[in-house]
C-alpha cells in the first residue's frame, strides 16, 4: 500500500519515525541478474533485508523503476509515501482526469483555479498522474487552521484552489499588509545581502521567542551569495549587531570548501588549454600550493613581477603550444621566462650577453635565489602534472595521475588533512567502478564536475545556527520563517537547454526531469512552509545606473497574487523598494527606523548636513627640515616634477600607476609604450656601439618582440627611426661615455653629492627615442649645473636630442650661467620650498608659460598657452600626482589661483604663485639654451 500525506507539514510521518525509513536508493542495492529489479522482488520479497514497514518522505518526483520498486515492496510490506501536497483541493480536482500519455498533452494546469498552483506546480501534478498507474491508497491529513494573516490568506487560497481575487471567483475579502509576506526589491546582491540582515534583526528583536534555528534562508545561487553573507554575518569583531549572529552556509560546491579539490578543478580546466600567465600566477596563490612552495605575499609579488618582466604571456613550455600551431616559437612561455629568471641570478643584462635563448633577467638579486628556485620547481612540477593530465588513459590511471599531481603541487598543514582525505574518497568514488575504461580529459571534467559541484548535505541543519542552503527538495520543510535570497531574473529558475543528442528531451514524457518545473515546485513548497513569515529578496534595480529590473516570472506570479490579495493601496508595504545606499536617510526616519547600522547612521547624518567644500590637500605648509645634504638624483627628481618629489621626498608617499592586468596573450603589434620601450633601448645600444644585429638578438631573447614576421616587421619599423636619430646624435655621443662625482659645497654645512653619467669630453650628452620635451631639458640642465660648479676649469656644454613632432630631430644646447654656484643654489632653495608644501608647478605648463613670457609675450598669452598643454589629452592635469593633491578633475584657473607671498614677489612681476616659481625655474635654463631642429637625411636612413 502506498500512503499519501497531503499536509503542506510532514508533522503526521511523525508517527512512523520508529520503522527504518527506505527510498528509491533501494535500487542501487540489488543484486545484478537478468530480471528487472521488481520482477526478482515479487519473486524473492526476501531479497533485500528491509522491515515490513517502510516510508519514503518528499518527493515530488519518482522515475519509472523508483515507482515500480516501490510498487512491489508494497506487494509484501507496509509502504508509506509521504507527500507534502500544497492543494488537496486541487488532488480532487485531478483524481478522475484522463492521464496523458506525454508532457505536450496535459492540460491540468487549466483545470486549477489558483494561478500558482497553475504555473508552480507540475511537478506534483505530474507525479499524481503516474502514482495513479499503481495500486495505492491516498488518505489526506488535513493541515491545521492557518492563521488569519496574510501569510494564512495566501497558503489558505492555494490550498482550497481558490483564484486570488473577486473578479475571478475567489474571496471578496481584501487583508491588510502585516508584515508576514515581504518582497524586498534591491539594487544588487551584496545590498539584498545587507537587507537580509537588518529583516533578521527586526524579526529577532520583534519576537524573543524566535531563534536562528528557527529560520531557513534559502538561495538558488549559494556561491555567489556566500562571501557577502560571511563578510556580513558572525564576524564579531565590528560594530553591527549582526557580527554576533553565528552563520552556517551549506550545499556549497566542494571545491569552494576545500582547497585541494579547488586546486583539483583548476589543474582539470587549464590542462589542455593555453595556460596563460594569470592562471598560473592565481594557482600559485592557492593555499595547498602556498604550503607546498613556501609562497607568502611578497614572493607572489615578486614572482608575478618577474615573470612580466621576463615576458611570460602563455604556455608553458614550446612543445605545450604545438596543439596551438606555435610550438616553434618558444618567447613568451614560461619556460623561457624561467630561464631569463635563473640566468640573472648569476649574470646582468648590461653585460650584453646570453646563454642560448636567454638572456638575463636584471630584477633577480642575489637573495632571491632560494625564491628563484622554488619558483623554477613550481613551474616544473605543474607542467609535468598539466602533460600526463592531457593523455587519454584508463581509469585507474587517471586517479593515480591526478593524486601524483596533487602530491607534487599540494601539502597542508595537519589541521587541514581532512580535505585531503576527502578528495582522496571523491577520486575514489568516481573512479573506483572505471577499471580499464579509456577516458579522456573532457570525459574527467564532466564525470567530477558533478560531485565537484554544489548538492545537498545532510549537515548544518538545526545546529542552533542560522542556516542558508541552496534551493534543493525537503530543505523548505517547516519553519517559522522562511527566507528565499537571490530569485533573481536569469538566475533562477535554472535554465534547461536541450542537447542535441538527448532525444527523449525533445518530447518528455510526464515525469521527466525539467530544472525550470524543479525550481518552480520550490518556490511553491518554500510559501507553503513558512508557519510565521515569508522574506523574498531580489535585484529589482541596477546597481550601476539605477534601472529598473522586473523579476523572475515565477517570483512576479507570487507579486501578482498579492497584488490581488491586499488592498492595492498598501502594495508598497508588501512590495518594498529599497534605496542604493545603506547609509539612505530613510532607513533611520523615527519613530520606527529600518537599520541597525551605526556606520550607516553617521554617514546619514552626514549626507543631511550642508555639503562642505573638500578640504585642502594641505592646510597650511609644514615646518622646513633641518639642513641636509642634497642628493643629486632627488634635486633632479624635483626640478622635473616638485609635486611628485614632495610626495615621495617629504611625505613619502608613492601614488601607484593604474594597475593593468597580467598580460595573457601575444603581443601582434606593438603599442605606443612598448615601441617607445624598445626605440630607447635601441638608441641607448647603437650610440654605445652595439651593432643592430646584436641588438636584435638580444630583444628576441628579452622576448618583447611580436611572433615571427610581425615581430621583424615591428622591429624594422622602430628600427629606422632609430638611426635616423643615431646619425643624427653619433657627433655628440663621440668618445667613449664617463661617470663624474660631484661633491658640492652648498654652504650653511650642506653638500650635494651624486653622479653625472654620459660625460663625452666636455659635452654632456642626453639623446632619446621620446619627444624632446621639457623634462629631458630640465634633467640636463641641473645635472650640467653640477658639473660646472665641481670642475669649473672645463668649458662645459649640455646637448640635449629627442625626436620632433613630425620627421627629424630636435635638439636643445645648454651652457652653464656666469655664476652657476648662484643658480644651484636657487635651486635648491627651491626645493627646500617645494618640500614644505606643494608648489603650483606643473612640468609643461610652467615650461611654456616661462618660454612666452621671456619671449617678450604678455601674462594673459602665456596663461592661454600654458592652460592648453595643462588641459590636453596627455597634459598635466591628467598626471596622478596633481590629481592626488588637487582632485580629479582640477582646472587650470584653480591650479594658478594663488598669489606669491612678500619674498616670491620679489622674484618677478607676475600676477600668479605659479608665474613667479614657472619663471624662477626656468628662466636661467631659457636664458642658457639655444634650439635647433634637425632635418633628416637620406645617409641617416637604414
Amino acid at each position: 500500500m502506498v500512503r499519501a500525506n497531503r499536509s503542506r507539514t510532514t508533522s503526521c510521518g511523525k508517527r512512523f519515525c520508529g520503522g527504518r525509513c527506505a527510498c528509491a536508493s533501494t535500487l542501487r542495492v540489488l543484486p545484478n541478474g537478468s530480471t528487472t529489479p521488481d520482477a526478482r522482488l515479487s519473486d524473492d520479497p526476501a531479497l533485500l533485508d528491509l522491515p515490513q514497514r517502510l516510508s519514503v518522505f518528499g518527493a515530488t518526483r519518482l522515475t519509472t523503476d523508483q515507482l515500480a520498486v516501490l510498487s512491489t515492496l508494497g506487494l509484501h510490506r507496509d509502504v508509506h509515501l509521504w507527500l507534502p501536497h500544497p492543494s488537496p483541493q486541487m488532488w480532487q480536482r485531478l483524481a478522475d482526469r484522463p492521464i496523458p500519455p506525454r508532457r505536450r498533452d496535459d492540460d491540468s494546469a487549466l483545470v486549477v483555479r489558483h494561478p500558482l498552483l497553475a504555473s508552480l506546480a507540475r511537478d506534483v501534478r505530474e507525479l499524481q498522474f503516474r502514482l495513479r498507474g499503481t495500486d495505492f491508497a491516498d488518505i489526506e491529513h488535513p493541515a491545521p487552521a492557518r492563521p488569519r494573516t496574510l501569510l494564512g490568506r495566501v497558503q489558505a487560497d492555494i490550498a482550497a484552489d481558490i483564484a486570488a481575487d473577486a473578479a475571478a471567483g475567489g474571496s471578496e475579502e481584501v487583508v491588510a499588509p502585516d508584515g508576514t509576506v515581504a518582497v524586498h526589491v534591491c539594487h544588487g546582491p551584496a545590498r539584498q545581502v545587507e537587507v537580509l540582515r537588518e529583516s533578521l534583526l527586526h524579526l529577532f528583536v520583534a519576537d524573543e521567542t524566535l531563534q536562528p534555528r528557527d529560520v531557513i534562508v534559502m538561495c538558488p545561487d549559494i556561491e555567489t551569495y556566500a562571501p557577502l553573507i560571511r563578510a556580513s554575518f558572525g564576524q564579531g569583531v565590528l560594530g553591527h549587531p549582526a557580527h554576533g549572529l553565528r552563520v552556517r552556509l551549506a550545499d556549497r560546491a566542494l571545491h569552494q570548501t576545500n582547497e585541494v579539490l579547488s586546486v583539483l578543478d583548476v589543474l582539470l580546466t587549464i590542462a589542455d588549454g593555453r595556460i596563460t600567465a594569470s592562471q598560473v600566477l592565481d594557482l600559485a596563490a592557492a593555499g595547498p600550493v602556498r604550503t607546498r612552495f613556501g609562497f607568502d605575499d611578497d614572493d607572489l609579488e615578486r614572482v608575478a613581477g618577474w615573470s612580466a618582466e621576463a615576458g611570460a604571456r602563455w604556455g608553458l613550455s614550446p612543445g605545450q603550444r604545438t596543439a596551438f600551431g606555435l610550438g616553434d616559437f618558444p618567447q613568451n612561455t614560461f619556460r623561457t621566462a624561467l630561464d631569463r629568471v635563473l640566468l640573472g641570478a648569476t649574470a646582468d643584462e648590461t653585460e650584453g650577453t646570453w646563454l642560448k635563448m636567454a638572456l638575463p633577467l636584471d630584477d633577480v638579486d642575489s637573495n632571491d635565489i632560494d625564491l628563484a628556485g622554488r619558483f623554477a620547481e613550481y613551474i616544473d612540477r605543474l607542467d609535468v602534472t598539466v602533460r600526463k593530465l592531457r593523455v587519454p588513459q584508463s581509469a585507474v590511471a587517471w586517479r593515480q595521475q591526478i593524486l601524483t599531481g596533487l602530491d607534487l603541487l599540494t601539502d597542508l598543514p595537519a589541521a587541514q588533512s581532512w580535505q585531503r582525505a576527502q578528495a582522496n574518497r571523491e577520486l575514489a568514488e568516481a573512479l573506483g567502478d572505471g577499471g580499464d575504461t579509456e577516458l579522456r580529459l573532457s570525459d574527467m571534467r564532466a564525470l567530477l564536475g558533478s560531485r565537484l559541484a554544489g548538492r545537498p548535505t545532510r549537515s548544518n541543519f538545526r545546529t542552533g545556527e542560522l542556516t542558508v542552503c541552496t534551493m534543493v527538495p525537503m530543505r523548505s520543510v517547516p519553519h517559522r520563517v522562511v527566507i528565499l535570497l537571490g530569485l533573481d531574473d536569469e538566475v533562477y529558475p535554472r535554465t534547461g537547454a536541450v542537447d542535441g543528442d538527448d532525444v527523449l528531451a525533445r518530447d518528455p514524457m510526464l515525469g521527466e526531469r525539467d530544472p525550470r518545473s524543479e525550481d518552480r515546485q520550490l518556490l511553491l513548497d518554500a510559501i507553503m512552509s513558512a508557519q510565521q513569515k515569508l522574506l523574498l529578496f531580489f535585484t529589482g534595480a541596477d546597481p550601476v545606473n539605477g534601472s529598473q529590473r522586473p523579476p523572475a516570472i515565477p517570483l512576479s506570479e507570487v507579486i501578482d497574487v498579492l497584488k490581488r490579495t491586499v488592498d492595492p493601496e498598501k502594495i508598497d508595504e508588501v512590495v518594498q523598494r529599497h534605496p542604493l545606499q545603506p547609509f539612505d536617510p530613510r532607513y533611520f526616519r523615527t519613530p520606527d527606523p529600518f537599520s541597525f547600522d551605526r556606520s550607516a547612521l553617521a554617514g546619514a547624518q552626514a549626507s543631511e548636513r550642508q555639503p562642505q567644500p573638500v578640504p585642502a590637500f594641505l592646510p597650511a605648509a609644514l615646518p622646513p627640515r633641518p639642513p641636509e645634504d642634497v642628493d643629486l638624483d632627488e634635486l633632479v627628481a624635483f626640478a622635473i616634477h616638485p609635486t611628485q618629489a614632495f610626495l615621495r621626498q617629504r611625505l613619502g608617499i608613492r601614488i601607484p600607476d593604474v594597475d593593468d592586468d597580467v598580460a595573457d596573450a601575444l603581443s601582434i603589434e606593438l603599442n605606443g609604450l612598448e615601441e617607445w620601450d624598445i626605440g630607447d633601448r635601441m638608441l641607448t645600444a647603437r650610440l654605445a656601439g652595439t651593432t643592430l644585429e646584436t641588438f636584435r638578438d638580444t630583444e628576441w631573447r628579452r622576448q618583447s618582440l611580436p611572433p615571427a614576421k610581425l615581430g621583424q616587421n615591428a622591429f624594422r619599423r622602430v628600427g629606422q627611426d632609430v638611426e635616423m636619430l643615431v646619425h643624427m646624435c653619433l657627433p655628440v655621443h663621440e668618445g667613449a661615455p664617463e661617470s663624474i662625482d660631484i661633491d658640492v659645497d652648498l654652504g650653511n654645512g650642506r653638500r650635494l653629492s651624486g653622479t653625472v653619467a654620459g660625460v663625452h669630453g666636455n659635452r654632456l650628452a642626453r639623446s632619446s627615442y621620446s619627444t624632446l620635451a621639457p623634462k629631458h631639458r630640465m634633467q640636463a640642465w641641473v645635472r650640467l649645473l653640477a658639473l660646472a660648479v665641481s670642475r669649473p676649469e672645463t668649458q662645459w656644454l649640455g646637448v640635449v636630442t629627442g625626436r620632433a613632432r613630425g620627421r627629424g630631430a630636435m635638439r636643445s644646447i645648454l651652457t652653464p650661467p656666469d655664476d652657476p654656484a648662484a643658480e644651484l643654489a636657487r635651486l635648491v632653495e627651491l626645493r627646500d620650498r617645494g618640500l614644505c608644501e606643494p608648489l603650483p608647478i606643473a612640468t609643461k605648463a610652467s615650461a611654456e608659460y616661462a618660454d612666452r613670457r621671456e619671449s617678450g609675450a604678455g601674462v594673459e598669452d602665456a596663461t592661454e598657452a600654458a592652460a592648453k598643454e595643462f588641459s590636453g589629452t596627455f597634459g598635466d592635469g591628467k598626471d596622478r600626482h596633481l590629481v592626488h593633491v588637487y582632485g580629479d578633475g582640477v582646472t587650470f584657473a584653480h591650479f594658478i589661483a594663488a598669489t606669491p607671498d612678500s619674498t616670491e614677489a620679489t622674484w618677478s612681476e607676475e600676477p600668479t604663485r605659479f608665474g613667479v616659481v614657472a619663471r624662477r625655474l626656468w628662466a636661467p635654463l631659457l636664458a642658457c639654451e639655444m634650439s635647433e631642429k634637425i632635418a633628416p637625411s637620406r645617409s641617416g636612413r637604414s
